[in-house]
């Protein structure tokens, strides 16, 4: 299940850099990862990098990745919750960082430069950086957002967009990729940003088994809102999780808005507001991402023709099939599969 190397042409899509471009170093593989704090740590958001790429899974047919945690200075770290962290390494850690996962810490005016340095050399050497909630401050200190699009916890939009004006802040998003900068909003959002990052370097199957062995979702897009006033799923009557997964078991069918709404036995626009309410996006969307999610999936695990994958998910034919994936992850599917395809199936 450990991702191959890949070396394949690929175009930058509508929403950021292609999938493929800028692979990481070491043949594409996300080897050397380092999370990033500052006082005062933020433990949540630190633990999401730690359960992402600081347990072992190899054993399970999973990547591993060589995970450290540096700071400004190595020894104990105040967090925001009383305790402390003892952090083993300083800035020098970042040398040769596939990855820095810069995490949540307090807001200040100033950082200390030695770590900026650090996080503009992980940059500059080919690496990514990733951020979660404020740690988005960090990158916009070290000059790594500007002319970049960039995105944080809603409650801190308007304070980065008015520190960092060469950056275009967007608002109430989960997650923003302007390769090789990612940038996320609060807590769980690092999650699904930290995760994108696997699905896009290692493909959509390591993401989906780590994701379960979290017991999260697997993928919400980056463009899903902040906040929808109902979590999924709720189990109840006036919940839409039911429909939902209809549509999940159902995506070689058409489906309209008209027919989904008929289905929860509403009308189309209370429907749309519903939808939209529940899940961050449009129907639209939402199928489409799903069907996407579909197509990386087969071409990683059988060897049915793109046209067959393209029926199998809702596309209807394998043009439809390239369009979509071409804007959503920059690349085709053929190459997709030259690079994420399980080797036993060749």
């Amino acid at each position: 299940m450990a991702s191959k190397s890949c070396h394949p042409a690929s175009s930058a899509g509508a929403d950021g850099a292609g999938i493929l471009d800028g692979m990481l170093r070491n043949d594409g593989m996300l080897a050397n990862v380092v999370a990033v704090v500052l006082e005062e740590i933020h433990p949540f958001e630190l633990g999401v990098a730690c359960e992402v790429f600081g347990l072992d899974r190899t054993a399970d047919g999973l990547p591993g990745y060589d995970f450290a945690i540096a700071g400004a200075r190595p020894g104990p770290h105040a967090t925001h919750a009383g305790f402390a962290v003892d952090v083993p390494y300083g800035p020098e850690r970042l040398a040769g960082a596939d990855l820095a996962v810069v995490t949540a810490a307090a807001i200040r005016r100033d950082y200390p430069e030695p770590l900026l340095e650090a996080l503009r050399g992980v940059v500059a050497a080919g690496g990514r950086v990733l951020s979660i909630c404020s740690g988005a401050f960090v990158l916009g200190a070290a000059g790594l957002l500007d002319g970049r699009r960039a995105a944080t916890h809603w409650r801190h939009t308007a304070e980065l967009a008015a520190r960092f004006p060469l950056t275009t802040v967007e608002q109430d998003v989960l997650y923003v990729d302007d390769d090789p900068v990612i940038t996320s909003a609060g807590t769980a959002a690092g999650i699904d940003a930290c995760l994108h990052l696997v699905r896009k370097v290692q493909g959509a199957e390591v993401a989906r088994e780590i994701a379960r062995r979290m017991v999260v979702a697997p993928h919400r897009e980056g463009g899903q809102a902040q906040f929808v006033n109902r979590p999924l799923p709720e189990g109840d009557g006036d919940s839409l999780a039911p429909l939902l997964d209809w549509m999940r078991h159902h995506l070689d069918e058409e489906a309209t808005v008209e027919q989904l709404a008929a289905r929860a036995l509403m009308s189309p626009r209370t429907f749309a507001r519903r939808f939209q309410q529940e899940t961050g996006t449009t129907p639209h969307r939402w199928l489409t991402g799903q069907r996407v999610l579909l197509a990386q999936r087969l071409l990683e695990s059988t060897t049915e023709s793109v046209d067959a994958i393209a029926a199998r998910c809702g596309f209807g034919n394998a043009a439809a099939l390239r369009h979509h994936f071409g804007r959503r992850l920059g690349t085709t599917p053929l190459a997709y599969r030259r690079c994420f395809a399980d080797p036993g199936l060749s």
